[in-house]
C-alpha cells in the first residue's frame, strides 16, 4: 500500500485466519479494514453427515453480516468478488428458490456463474445506495481477476509455470473473463445513475484485460497452504507482482474522485 510510504500502520485487529484485519495510521487519521465475505449476501454451505458438502445456499433477501455493520463508518469500500462462485450454489430470495450455479435438477432454473455473481452485486450496490447512515460513500468495485490454469483445472493437474506475460495474440478478449467483468460494470453503472440521487458514487478498477495477460504471476506449487499440498495456485498473486499495478489503477480513481494528486502518481 503507498501509505506505507508514509507511516507504519498499528494493527487493531486480526482474526485466527487471517480473513478479518484492521489497521489504523494515526498521523494520517486513516484506518483500513479487510472484511472478508464469500458471496457479499448472506450465504451457509450445506452440511451432509457433518462433512461440508462444498455446496452453498444463498439468499438475495439477506446480506452478509460481515462487513455490513461497518459500512457507515467506511468513506471508500473496496469491493472484490467472484471466484467463490465457482460452485453448486443454491440461489434463495425470500421463500423462493431462484436457481442454481453447476446443479442441472430437474425442475431447477439452471443459473449462469455470471448470472449469480451480477445478482448478488446488485444486491450488495443496492444496499449500500439504501444505506442512510452511509453519507458520500465513494464504492469501487473490482473487476474479475482471472485464473491461468493449463493443462487441467485447480483439482485436475492444472498449473501456471510461465515466467513470461502472455502477448496480446495469446490472450481470449472475447472470454468468460470478459464476460464476467461486462456484467460487473453494468451494474456499477446502474449503482451509480441511482446513487447519484444520494450522493453516492460507484466506479470500477478495471484490472480483467491486464491481469489476462500475466499468467505469469500466480504463486502457482510455491503456494503455502497446508491443506492442499500438490495443488497449484493459479487464482491468487505473488506480491510482490502483477497486482501491485492494482494500487495504481486506484490511486488514479480516487485522485480523479478527490481531485487530489499524490506524490507517488505525479511522478508517473
Amino acid at each position: 500500500m503507498l501509505v506505507l510510504q508514509e507511516e507504519m500502520p498499528k494493527e487493531i485487529y486480526r482474526d485466527s485466519e487471517d480473513r478479518n484485519m484492521i489497521w489504523q495510521f494515526p498521523d494520517h487519521d486513516f484506518t483500513l479494514m479487510i472484511l472478508w465475505s464469500k458471496f457479499l449476501v448472506a450465504g451457509e454451505e450445506r452440511v451432509i453427515n457433518g462433512t461440508s458438502s462444498g455446496t452453498y445456499d444463498l439468499h438475495l433477501d439477506k446480506m452478509d453480516t460481515n462487513w455490513t455493520p461497518n459500512l457507515p463508518t467506511i468513506d471508500y469500500a473496496i469491493i472484490s468478488d467472484a471466484h467463490w462462485f465457482f460452485r453448486p450454489i443454491y440461489v434463495h430470495e425470500g421463500d423462493k428458490l431462484v436457481g442454481c450455479v453447476f446443479c442441472n435438477e430437474p425442475n431447477i432454473t439452471n443459473l449462469s456463474v455470471g448470472a449469480a455473481i451480477g445478482m448478488t452485486l446488485r444486491v450488495a450496490l443496492d444496499y449500500i445506495n439504501g444505506c442512510r447512515e452511509c453519507r458520500g460513500t465513494a464504492t469501487i468495485v473490482r473487476t474479475f481477476s482471472p485464473a491461468h490454469f493449463e493443462n487441467g483445472s485447480w483439482n485436475t493437474g492444472g498449473s501456471c509455470n510461465r515466467t513470461s506475460p502472455l502477448g496480446k495474440h495469446e490472450i481470449n478478449m472475447r472470454g468468460s473473463e470478459l464476460e464476467l467483468r461486462n456484467i460487473q460494470v453494468q451494474e456499477v453503472k446502474r449503482a451509480n445513475r441511482a446513487g447519484e440521487k444520494h450522493g453516492k458514487s460507484f466506479r470500477i478498477v478495471d484490472v480483467t484485460g491486464a491481469m489476462l495477460m500475466r499468467a505469469d504471476g500466480h504463486p502457482g506449487v510455491f503456494w503455502d497452504n497446508k491443506y492442499m499440498k500438490g495443488y497449484s495456485d493459479c487464482v491468487h498473486w505473488c506480491l510482490p507482482g502483477p497486482i501491485d499495478a492494482w494500487n495504481d489503477f486506484l490511486m488514479a480513481i480516487l485522485e480523479r474522485q478527490t481531485g487530489i494528486v499524490s506524490q507517488n502518481m505525479s511522478r508517473i
